[in-house]
């Protein structure tokens, strides 16, 4: 171990000497302004041989061949090779690149393309920057950063060694893009609301409170944008979304940040089957898009396929209650509460004591209907207690018109007939029962009162969904900078 120590202590001296090195001959060892012409990735992709190019990277490879050196420089967009010939350059250049710099380096280069007689596209170095002196070395080029606790905490990491992870994060982008410019095209608006709210609504969860000192009150995360571009809709924007960062200050897992990202979009005149058909086409035109097909496989860290989300439409759509039926028993809803206690402890779902009826059909559902669904399932009119937010069912009052729509073992999006009317929507909100009561928004309430329009809404979770359209096993694999307890 001692040695090991003394090793990694050698390794990070040798390079404060080359760092001093490199001062001592008037060069800047972290850079200045460089113009580049092109990206490493996307020269090496659209190739054009003699062409006088700028380009900077990450030295990521590097290859001595007597008075020749080739070697990688790279970004996120990929690699380019470059390669040094000492009696063109010169021996400061050509002593530079050998003996002065090393693998993880930012370096811009001006020259030439070129293809080697191996075939590989090049660049011949003319001249070059240096633009930032790594002091450490990088993880193992072969096996990357294998140790989870340092690929989520030192993301910067990850992101140099794994391609997979560089290109999940690039598709994530590329993905929030697209569903800005699909949703766009249809005529919404994109708007902004609060982050921080002195009434946490639209959703039922645990906020997390913070203090605004210039008001003198206590304030909150947002835990959802719905009650404030209810408003809206009442201001008489009649088509709108949010791309939106929500806070819940509850559980973590494999499937739950405490932060996280929402699309979420209000269409007036509409209701939630037309908005169920809104999500359908936007999600399958993601799918086509991004991975070139509606089977979705998921693989393991060998490659092997371990499961394929059939997307191909159309949907299954199903009322809640018949699928409760489906797998607890056509009696289901004739059972007194204590019954569905005990046919629980029959199926191997656990429930609590102070759990009230309509609850522990939902424990059922989540147990034994949402984490065994893989392919899409809209789950339509569920209990009202559920969804204080959403429009009663005109034939049956004891159910909303909504869907919940899960994919891959999780609920995707949630989707709504919104609730308009100001005197049910506050019974609704004063009788929500237990601990999953929200706080009155008076001024939500009042902006009820001057007319909303009947209408659609829908929230798309874009962490679960980047999650199934890219096979990440972990939230954390589709977050940058999950949350993790200080060390």
């Amino acid at each position: 171990m001692q040695g090991q120590e003394q090793s990694e202590s050698e390794l990070l001296q040798n390079r404060r000497e080359k760092l001093e090195a490199l001062r001592a001959k008037g060069i800047d060892p972290f850079g200045a302004r460089f113009e580049t012409t092109h990206q490493p990735g996307a020269l090496r992709k659209e190739f054009v041989p003699d062409l006088s190019v700028q380009i900077a990277g990450r030295i990521t490879a590097r290859r001595t061949m007597g008075k020749a050196v080739f070697f990688d420089l790279s970004d996120f967009t990929g690699r380019i090779q470059c390669y040094i010939n000492k009696k063109e350059v010169g021996d400061d250049v050509f002593v530079l690149i050998t003996e002065l710099l090393d693998i993880g380096d930012w370096l811009g280069v001006v020259g030439k393309t070129f293809v080697t007689k191996t075939g590989e596209p090049s660049v011949q170095v003319e001249t070059m920057q240096v633009q930032g002196k790594s002091l450490r070395p990088l993880p193992d080029k072969y096996h990357g950063v294998q140790d989870r606790e340092i690929k989520y905490r030192q993301r910067y990491l990850d992101l140099i060694s794994n391609a997979k992870s560089r290109d999940t994060f690039v598709t994530r982008s590329l993905i929030i893009a697209e569903m800005r410019r699909w949703m766009q095209d249809r005529g919404f608006l994109e708007v902004e609301t609060p982050m921080m709210q002195d009434v946490p609504g639209g959703a039922a969860a645990k906020p997390f409170e913070t203090f605004f000192h210039a008001l003198n009150q206590p304030m909150y995360l947002r835990i959802a944008p719905e009650l404030f571009l209810k408003r809206l809709l009442v201001g008489g924007f009649t088509k709108i979304f949010e791309m939106n960062r929500n806070f819940r200050n509850e559980g973590l897992s494999r499937r739950h940040n405490p932060e996280f990202t929402m699309l979420e979009a209000y269409w007036a005149f509409s209701d939630f089957e037309q908005m169920a058909d809104l999500v359908e086409s936007l999600v399958c035109h993601l799918a086509e898009k991004f991975c070139g097909t509606l089977l979705i496989e998921h693989k393991d860290e060998e490659g092997n396929v371990t499961r394929t989300i059939n997307l191909a439409r159309p949907w299954k759509r199903t009322p809640f209650r018949d699928l409760i039926r489906g797998v607890a028993g056509e009696n289901w809803f004739d059972l007194t509460t204590d019954e569905k206690k005990a046919r629980c402890a029959e199926l191997g779902v656990e429930v609590s004591p102070q759990m009230e009826d309509y609850e522990i059909s939902q424990q059922v559902f989540e147990k034994l209907i949402e984490e065994k669904s893989f392919d899409p399932l809209f789950v339509t009119h569920v209990p009202k207690e559920l969804v204080p937010l959403a429009k009663q069912n005109t034939s049956d009052d004891s159910v909303v018109d909504v869907y919940e729509l899960v994919i891959n073992g999780v609920e995707i999006s949630p989707g709504y007939s919104e609730l308009n009317d100001p005197i049910v929507q506050r019974d609704r909100l004063e009788h929500q029962a237990g601990e999953e009561t929200q706080k009155l928004d008076e001024e939500f309430l009042l902006a009820l009162e001057y007319g909303m329009p009947s209408a659609g809404g829908i929230g798309i979770g874009i962490d679960r969904l980047v999650m199934m359209l890219t096979g990440a096993e972990s939230i954390r694999d589709v977050v940058l900078f999950p949350q993790l307890k200080r060390k």
